[in-house]
């Protein structure tokens, strides 16, 4: 296979998606007069009195959080879901409308997870024991909801940062659980099922086996992102670390400047499935990598990160393969951030520098937080 000319605008394909991205190299260097951002925030109390999510504070709803040393779960005192009780009540069925205007009663469970009662803590400067907490109950709330019938999936996530849109700077994530399956997911679930099949994709182009042979995957019965990883680890430039059970690269269609996955080595399609030792190389990896993220622009580097994981829907998808991704905004440096935005927002996403120059920067990071 001819090797393309990397330097040069170029699209790559995202088999798990079914979508394309523009990579323009050559505007890397581009000069600089738009929006900047804070850069590095003043460092936080241990505890802070006026923080609705430490112990012992009131919430804005009225309740008092318990004395908590440790991970604190709760119902999100402003659900962007209701429970299928309260919503029913609340909303009305629409009169039947014109094919064209489609709309469905969504029902779920919204809940706020505590990473730890210290204020000042985020994941990059929490031991590997706490973050294990962490991985312990995401496993806990999947358990729970997804034997539920009114449960289809269950979104784990984390915005970490003013500009991510975290309304709080205490170290927390969230968890969204839908009766239905959300978008990107069924996008992710098609697309790991047409690898499988072989089938193509919307544009026309094969959207299964015939993309990975282009990357140099051999046909193969295994999920498309365990065979995805097998390529990886041969070529090694989009890798940056790896332990016993996960890998943590920059995906080749990486649309974030310093973007990342961490996958499992072992077919694992949900969270409920990891293992004790992968629960313990997850929090290792969670760690490894906010660190690095950390010490890119020596700031307390901004993300949103979440866990996809096949849905709790009833059925096997022995397709899918669990993962974790990292979308963080940061470009040039702390102040300097990826807007998408025009072409991005109607055309197709697009970046600047290659997904290679980004795991090269971050694999030569130390995973010693800075002072």
């Amino acid at each position: 296979m001819q090797r393309m000319d990397r330097s040069l605008p170029h699209r790559r394909y995202n088999p798990l998606t079914d979508e394309w991205i523009l990579v323009s190299p050559q505007r890397a260097t581009r000069p600089w007069l738009g929006a900047v951002e804070k850069g590095t925030q003043a460092r936080r109390p241990e505890y802070d009195p006026a923080c609705y999510l430490c112990p012992g504070n009131t919430r804005a709803n009225g309740a008092i959080n318990p004395p908590y040393t440790g991970v604190y779960v709760f119902d999100n005192d402003f659900p962007a879901l209701l429970e299928a009780p309260r919503a029913a009540l609340s909303v009305e069925a629409p009169a039947s409308p014109p094919s064209i205007l489609r709309s469905q009663l969504e029902t779920g469970i919204c809940r706020v997870i505590c990473f730890s009662p210290r204020h000042d803590l985020t994941l990059a400067e929490l031991p590997v024991a706490q973050i294990r907490a962490v991985v312990d109950a995401w496993v806990t709330q999947c358990e729970e909801l997804g034997a539920r019938d009114d449960i289809a999936y269950i979104q784990l996530f984390e915005n970490k940062g003013e500009i991510m849109g975290a309304s709080n700077p205490h170290p927390h994530g969230q968890l969204w659980a839908t009766r239905h399956i959300p978008t990107e997911i069924v996008k992710e679930t098609r697309g790991q099922l047409r690898y499988l099949t072989g089938r193509r994709g919307r544009d026309g182009e094969t959207a299964g086996q015939e993309d990975m042979k282009q990357l140099g995957a051999s046909p193969s019965s295994l999920p498309l992102l365990l065979d995805y990883l097998e390529i990886e680890r041969q070529a090694g430039e989009r890798i940056i670390f790896e332990n016993a059970h996960f890998v943590c690269l920059v995906p080749f269609w990486a649309i974030w400047p310093f973007e990342t996955m961490i996958v499992p080595k072992r077919h694992t399609r949900r969270m409920v499935e990891l293992t004790e030792p992968e629960r313990d190389a997850l929090a290792d990896a969670l760690k490894r990598m906010t660190t690095r993220y950390d010490n890119l622009f020596e700031v307390a580097f901004p993300y949103t990160m979440g866990v996809h994981q096949a849905p709790y829907d009833g059925e096997p998808h022995e397709e899918w393969q669990m993962h974790l991704h990292f979308y963080p905004p940061l470009l040039r440096s702390a102040t300097v951030r990826k807007f998408m935005v025009g072409y991005e927002m109607l055309a197709q996403p697009q970046r600047d520098i290659t997904p290679e120059q980004a795991a090269e920067r971050l694999r030569g990071l130390s995973e010693a937080r800075f002072v």
